[in-house]
């Protein structure tokens, strides 16, 4: 073969080569799914069991990669600022709502820099007392508290944290004149109130259910619009007379701004397809959650309603991050 004509076919063959190899459809390699949070948290333990699961349908390796520190804000930034290839995504929960309410600023925004995949599950909290508290019910609670302004101490995870909220939430929505005391995390606000030092608190129901069978916290009330199967006796705020209290926490996957709409739309079958599973949809409800899946828009809708719900909270009580 003369020279020139084998050089012309090595080009030939290397830009075969180079345009097969991007034209393969997505995903072709591993996907990093960045967790914002501590291994071993609620969310933290759903992306690696989604890591695990979405691996099949799509047919690549999910990797868990854990940013977590400053309220999810680093390992959020980290999302927003990688390549919109679909090969890196976010898994959130109502923090990233928070944290669009109450900073001021971000290195990013919450909204605009990323593209909605799916919302996977959303949960409710519960409201227990210490057993001594003479309460029976949420509004025996709130007379109680109306009777005895500020003497009444709720725990929480944190300013800032959904436990706040949820406990800020439930004084607007009660006229509930209750003392807000911040812990260290959750385990610090139910070691404080399992001892007595405070007397209230808003969590997870996985926290919360095996103190309250054990009889050293008594359930109240759970959060969201339905009873939770795995405390189907506890009532609702709004079954408690609490008509405008409605909060639960959610699980969402996020992809920087940019991805293409494709990306979005495999990934999204995915996690639907996913959540058709029976074990999957039997995990999630042991974990209190409830599966959802969503489209895109409907993930961004759920987003923007709860950014407004925490942004109002944050106007009424003058709410500040640490």
């Amino acid at each position: 073969m003369p020279a020139p004509l084998a050089i012309l076919t090595a080009i030939a063959l290397t830009t075969l080569t180079a345009v097969s190899a991007f034209a393969q459809p997505y995903p072709a390699k591993p996907i990093r799914l960045i967790s914002p949070f501590a291994a071993g948290g609620g969310a933290d333990t759903v992306a690696r069991y989604f890591g695990q699961k979405l691996s099949g349908p799509l047919q690549q390796q999910v990797i868990v990669d854990n940013r977590p520190g400053a309220g999810s804000i680093i390992g959020t930034e980290a999302a927003a600022k990688a390549a919109p290839d679909g090969y890196t995504l976010l898994i959130v929960n109502d923090t990233h709502a928070i944290n669009a309410s109450l900073h001021k600023k971000l290195p990013y925004d919450p909204l605009k820099d990323f593209a909605p995949i799916t919302l996977i599950a959303v949960t409710p909290f519960m409201l227990s007392v210490h057993p001594s508290l003479p309460v029976k019910s949420v509004q025996d609670l709130v007379r109680l508290a109306r009777a005895q302004p500020g003497e009444i101490k709720y725990a929480s995870s944190g300013n800032g944290s959904v436990s706040h909220f949820a406990g800020e939430l439930l004084k607007l929505s009660s006229g509930a004149n209750l003392l807000h005391v911040p812990y260290r995390g959750v385990t610090g606000a139910v070691t404080a109130v399992t001892s007595g030092e405070a007397q209230a608190m808003i969590v997870s129901p996985l926290t919360s259910i095996a103190l309250v069978r054990a009889g050293k916290l008594r359930a109240l009330a759970v959060t969201g619009p339905h009873r939770t199967p795995i405390a189907p006796a506890v009532p609702t705020m709004q079954e408690s007379g609490v008509k405008d209290y409605e909060l639960s926490s959610c699980y969402g996957l996020l992809a920087p701004r940019g991805v293409p709409d494709a990306v979005i739309a495999t990934v999204n079958e995915a996690v639907l397809r996913t959540l058709k599973s029976d074990d999957v949809r039997t995990r999630l409800r042991d974990e209190a959650a409830e599966p959802i899946g969503s489209s895109p828009e409907q993930f961004r809708t759920y987003l923007m309603d709860q950014t407004a719900k925490y942004a109002k909270i944050v106007r009424a009580t003058g709410m500040q991050p640490d």
